[in-house]
């Protein structure tokens, strides 16, 4: 147990980065005109490709931070 709540700390900063990345890499949907109410640009797209990779990408690495960060709660 001592040796996992060693290596947890760096597996989260590894993690947190790379949630980082995947989320600042996603495409911009819908501008400013969605944060005021324009539905003129609500257009409905499906992901595909790279894109749908770095939507799946961030929904499973969210996932593993909060299983690490529950993991250190129980740990220590």
């Amino acid at each position: 147990m001592a040796l996992i709540a060693s290596f947890l700390p760096g597996i989260q900063v590894v993690i947190s980065i790379l949630l980082i990345g995947a989320i600042l890499l996603q495409q911009r949907g819908a501008g400013m005109g969605g944060a005021f109410g324009d539905s003129s640009q609500g257009t409905y797209y499906k992901r595909r490709g790279a894109e749908l990779f770095l939507f799946r990408a961030s929904i499973v690495l969210s996932v593993l931070f909060a299983l690490t960060a529950l993991l250190q709660l129980l740990v220590s």
